[in-house]
């Protein structure tokens, strides 16, 4: 028998109906975009009960490529996120960058041991 839990069925792929969102999108068209979630009922009226969620993002240009940030915006209406909109991106490029540094320093600490580590064929002695 295999540990491996079994694969969902069609029928159990349901969206949750109490926590449903329009998804409205607005961008610049050259730095960035806020996506403003707003909760909604099943039957699509603004839910007054909940929230707005607010999501800023961003790209940054690596050697790699383009990198994409996103972050939680806390605002009130589109006009409060348009002004945290820049601290929003600082703080999650920071994040992002001592997220890599320490996987650098994970994968430089890394004790590389010949013949396991390695890649090639294995030297059977």
């Amino acid at each position: 028998m295999s540990d491996e839990p079994a694969p969902q069925q069609i029928d159990d792929i349901k969206l949750d109906r109490k926590n449903l969102y329009r998804e409205e999108t607005y961008t610049d068209l050259r730095v960035g975009s806020i996506q403003r979630l707003v909760p909604v009922k099943p039957d699509g009226k603004r839910d007054e009960a909940r929230e707005m969620i607010f999501v800023g993002q961003t790209q940054l240009m690596s050697q790699a490529g383009p990198v994409p940030v996103s972050a939680r915006i806390e605002a009130a209406d589109l006009d409060d996120a348009l002004r945290k909109f820049p601290q929003a991106m600082q703080k999650a490029i920071e994040q992002l960058v001592d997220e890599v540094n320490r996987a650098r320093r994970e994968q430089a600490g890394r004790i590389v041991v010949p013949g396991r580590d390695a890649p090639g064929p294995k030297i059977i002695t």
